[in-house]
């Protein structure tokens, strides 16, 4: 019998994690299974963006700690946490190629070896870039733009990669072409996948866990299918209720 597959993902938890963001007492208290696909919604300023900075080291709690594959982070700064990070500004350098700004996620100085090159070349590819390597990201769309900084984060090789609002910017198509791509992705890396997204319908997509985030706490987390029912629980359905509405 075959062997199955090994995954490189690993579980991710907030351990009654404190934050103060001005006067918002922030609270997290979740785990995130390893291996798997977890989308974050909730209203603006509610703490979205800080729980991934949470665990992503740019933001340090107050209280409580931050777990990674079960090893306490805390005190580790972003360098060294096993976390990739993209946002919904892909921080492409103008001047520089898709190889090179890919490269920059494996070397800040771009010395690559010809190890680094292979890999660089290959996180393209998974991308859907081969063929491109030479644009400046002025000759890319927007949706080419983002995927040049997910293989960026892709040749990390880091387990745990976090997503803020990272499709924000795209129309519906290249949305769900970008969530595609996420998702195939995920299947052959078995990276643990954290976005942040405005899009409720996302989740269910991507047939993801669902943490719904609202005035600096977890309000509700669970699979998305079930939050996102008729039967979900009442304050994730006003706040629903609400954005379809526009207001």
């Amino acid at each position: 019998m075959a062997k199955p597959a090994k995954t490189n993902g690993v579980s991710v938890r907030l351990n009654a994690v404190r934050f103060d963001y001005g006067d918002m007492a922030m609270h997290f208290d979740v785990s995130i299974q390893a291996s798997t696909i977890t989308a974050v919604i909730g209203p603006s300023g509610s703490g979205k963006s800080t729980l991934l900075n949470l665990i992503a080291g740019f933001e340090k709690p107050v209280g409580g700690s931050v777990l990674i594959n079960e090893v306490d982070v805390t005190s580790l700064p972003p360098s060294l946490r096993p976390v990739s990070m993209v946002f919904q500004d892909n921080n492409l350098f103008s001047h520089l190629d898709v190889m090179s700004n890919v490269g920059l996620g494996r070397r800040s100085d771009l010395r690559l070896d010809e190890v680094d090159k292979v890999e660089i070349q290959a996180a393209i590819r998974k991308v859907g870039l081969a063929g491109k390597e030479g644009r400046k990201p002025e000759a890319l769309s927007g949706g080419e733009r983002q995927r040049v900084a997910i293989a960026r984060a892709l040749v990390r090789n880091r387990p745990v990669l976090l997503l803020d609002e990272a499709f924000a910017s795209l129309g519906p198509a290249l949305r769900h072409e970008m969530l595609e791509l996420i998702e195939n992705l995920q299947k052959e890396t078995g990276m643990t996948i954290i976005m942040v997204t405005h899009h409720p319908d996302d989740a269910l997509r991507l047939a993801s866990t669902l943490i719904f985030v609202d005035n600096g706490h977890i309000a509700a987390s669970g699979p998305a299918k079930d939050l996102l029912s008729d039967d979900g629980p009442a304050l994730l359905r006003n706040y629903l209720g609400s954005k379809e509405s526009g207001l």
